[in-house]
């Protein structure tokens, strides 16, 4: 019995904490993560749609050109016209610059400005959001993949436990009691390893779903980098740096500028207008006699063009327009309103994720600390009462609640790694300190908002547009299903059901 406790907490140091020669590691996770993950690439075609409003109110201020033509049949002269034409083709083309709208165009741009802002903000968000559940995806197979094992062993050590039983009720030392408990307790702990291969195929399953392929032999997570001394100094840096904050703020200041668009409706209007008309009417015009006055006299040709030009300036200045732009601008004054209290909002959120991540990093070291104490106070008393029940100082049941109890402590103890370790990660995320920049993350650049802002904001072609879209991110069908085998770098950890 206690060598194969022996190899079972071998076992089990081997799944928690040995190294395989070809495992995955969690920047390698993070880096798939951040070129395959569909959630991401869209936050970034959406950000890429923001960067188009800038374009799109500039357009207001540049010049613009209109073309237009028509082809007029007159089926029917007027009875007072005798030189009347059949049929008419008349074209024009239209300049129009605006010259002044009270600070709409530049207001509403600004406005724009903010909210490409506020939409990298948004990215960023996403980004350590995607960042922060790969993480926990990753520390949750390493944890099933801990506890599997651990209810393997228990599994295993049960079964010696209850051959054991079985032999020395054989021999007249035990009752038939013992054999029952020692039988309970193995088909219990075979029902905790069917539920932990469950959980195990659930966390698999998420991380597929989050980096878009299958977990390997996962290697340890490396140490946290950054993570602060106390509470107030992670909320000092998050309300420098968290995406979400600086978002609403950016959101806030775009609001601001809206209220100035809204009240440039009240203000005047200058355009500059140029234009020029071609009329052709397509030899219909009969020709006119020399003396209009003398129906006899001779004809001569009509003219069947016609051209004109014109330019000048157009004032519109408004009168009356029923109150709508007060509303729009009190609509416009609440709106603002809101995003100011909505950055308070933020900062109240961000606040308390900061302090609660904080303490939730702190309880788990804490835990760590304790579960260690927990599971070497708890292999030295198994061991005693193993030597006491091999004298018959102890029961069989006690024997049982000592595997039981150190198979608690060595749970809680995986258990309170992992929740160390996403705890200390959310809390880097609520700094804005866990995106791809500060992780380090390989594999390629990393992707520029910057570089399609400048791309498109300066455009004027009308007829310039990107590729058709297609999604760019991967698609996990062809995965094989996950499944709940432990391997380390020497094959299948155990089998329950080996003798």
């Amino acid at each position: 019995m206690r060598r194969s406790a022996l190899f079972a907490f071998a076992a089990c140091s081997a799944i928690a904490l040995a190294v395989p020669a070809q495992a995955d590691s969690l920047r390698e996770a993070l880096a798939e993560a951040y070129r395959t993950n569909p959630t991401l690439q869209a936050a970034r075609a959406q950000l890429r749609a923001t960067d188009e409003t800038v374009a799109i109110e500039k357009a207001d201020g540049r010049p613009n050109v209109n073309g237009s033509a028509a082809l007029t049949e007159f089926l029917k002269q007027n009875s007072t016209s005798f030189f009347a034409p059949e049929r008419v083709l008349t074209a024009g083309v239209d300049l129009g610059v605006p010259l002044y709208s009270g600070g709409a165009v530049r207001n509403s741009i600004r406005a724009a400005k903010e909210r490409v802002q506020a939409g990298r903000a948004d990215l960023r968000g996403t980004e350590s959001a995607i960042f922060s559940q790969v993480v926990a995806a990753y520390m949750d197979v390493l944890r099933s993949e801990a506890l599997v094992g651990l209810s393997a062993n228990q599994v295993q050590v049960l079964q010696v436990n209850l051959q054991a039983t079985s032999d020395r009720f054989e021999i007249g030392e035990l009752t038939r009691t013992d054999v029952a408990q020692s039988q309970s307790r193995l088909a219990v702990a075979r029902s905790d390893l069917q539920s932990a291969e469950a959980g195990l195929i659930q966390a698999r399953e998420t991380y597929i779903q989050l980096v878009g392929s299958a977990p390997g032999q996962l290697e340890p997570p490396p140490p946290l980098p950054g993570l602060p001394d106390d509470p107030r100094m992670a909320v000092t840096v998050a309300l420098e740096n968290n995406p979400d904050l600086i978002a609403a703020r950016e959101r806030a200041v775009a609001a601001g500028y809206d209220i100035d668009v809204a009240g440039a409706s009240r203000l005047p209007r200058l355009s500059a207008f140029a234009g020029y008309d071609y009329q052709n009417f397509l030899g219909s015009v009969p020709d006119s006699p020399l003396d209009p006055n003398d129906p006899g006299s001779p004809l001569i040709g009509s003219p069947q063009t016609a051209t004109a030009s014109s330019a000048g300036l157009t004032l519109s200045i408004p009168i009356f327009q029923g109150g709508r732009p007060a509303a729009l601008q009190r609509q416009a004054q609440a709106r603002a309103s809101a995003a100011l209290d909505q950055v308070i909002a933020a900062e109240r959120d961000v606040i308390a994720q900061v302090r609660a991540s904080f303490a939730s990093y702190s309880a788990a070291l804490s835990i760590i600390e304790s579960s260690r104490e927990a599971v070497a106070a708890a292999e030295l008393s198994l061991e005693g009462v193993r030597a006491e029940n091999s004298i018959g100082n102890r029961t069989v049941l006690d024997v049982l609640n000592a595997e039981q109890e150190l198979l608690f402590a060595r749970v809680d103890l995986v258990t309170a790694r992992r929740n160390a370790y996403v705890a200390g990660f959310t809390l880097l995320a609520a700094m804005g300190q866990a995106e791809a920049r500060d992780l380090g993350i390989e594999g390629g650049a990393l992707y520029d908002p910057l570089a399609n802002y400048n791309r498109v904001s300066g455009k004027w072609n009308d007829w310039d547009r990107d590729p058709d879209p297609e999604a760019r991110g991967t698609r996990t069908i062809d995965i094989p299903p996950a499944d709940a085998e432990i391997r380390d770098i020497y094959g299948p950890v155990l089998d329950p059901d080996a003798d």
